[in-house]
């Protein structure tokens, strides 16, 4: 067993037992609910954006963890302040230490910021938690997927005005889950086997995304060099966590990178 297959296995019961303490009827009467949803997709493509969808994350399977002691309101806070154009926020608890409650300070800290449910979507009841809890935009992921889960899920979320960010590994996974309800198409530099990670993946899947979506890359953009290159090959996007959360101020780390990629993307024209 894998550990997305473990992570899945676990998000299952997860899901049941929730559905049990909490009934759609009772979400769908929290205030976040009848909010009206901001626009990540314009937000990442908007000319004057960094584009940048800056993640909080304490820890991950695959580097334990990251950073347990960040506060969300400060540091989603302080990621708006230093360029972020959309917030990231893990909701999975068990693997990444992330909670509802997360997402809802962030959403009430940040209100003109789009933020994406960051999770494990099987259900479509995490889409309407994803609703009544504030989020913007949600995940789905084709590895834990079948093509027609996807279409069906991505349906569903659009039917309540949330946005959706299909993540990618590789060209089978692409090639068999776009679907005309997919808003932005991540693709995720790390190998789910081995972990390691390469943007090699994002420069040799980008021509293969249609220029009808949002083109977001994930996973190993540690620089402003890596981000440039990205961006010449068509990103609109780049989706980082773990480079500003193991510092000791993420926010921080973000405007520097912000400052460094707008001298280099200068100095390049």
């Amino acid at each position: 067993m894998t550990i997305l297959d473990e992570i899945i296995a676990q998000k299952r019961i997860e899901v049941e037992q929730r559905k049990a303490e909490t009934p759609v009827s009772v979400l769908e009467q929290l205030p976040d609910f009848k909010r009206i949803c901001l626009s990540s997709r314009d937000a990442v493509q908007d000319l004057h954006s960094t584009g940048i969808i800056a993640e909080f994350k304490r820890k991950s399977p695959s580097k334990g963890i990251i950073n347990d002691q960040a506060d969300v309101v400060t540091t989603t806070q302080g990621y708006v302040k230093s360029g972020a154009a959309v917030l990231s926020i893990l909701t999975d608890e068990p693997f990444f230490g992330g909670t509802p409650a997360d997402l809802q300070a962030a959403r009430r800290a940040n209100p003109g910021t789009p933020i994406l449910r960051k999770d494990f979507v099987i259900d479509r009841y995490q889409l309407i938690e994803a609703k009544a809890w504030g989020a913007d935009l949600v995940l789905l992921i084709a590895a834990c997927l079948t093509p027609e889960e996807v279409a069906e899920l991505s349906l569903q979320a659009h039917d309540l005005s949330l946005q959706v960010l299909l993540e990618v590994h590789d060209e089978e996974e692409l090639d068999r889950s776009l679907t005309y309800n997919i808003d932005l198409v991540g693709v995720n530099n790390r190998d789910l086997k081995t972990f390691t990670t390469s943007i090699d993946t994002s420069l040799r899947l980008v021509e293969r995304i249609p220029d009808s979506f949002a083109k977001i890359t994930e996973s190993g953009l540690h620089n402003a060099e890596t981000m440039l290159t990205l961006f010449r090959a068509g990103f609109d996007g780049f989706l980082i966590g773990e480079a500003f959360m193991k510092t000791d101020d993420p926010a921080q780390a973000l405007a520097n990178l912000v400052t460094q990629y707008s001298i280099n993307n200068t100095l390049s024209i």
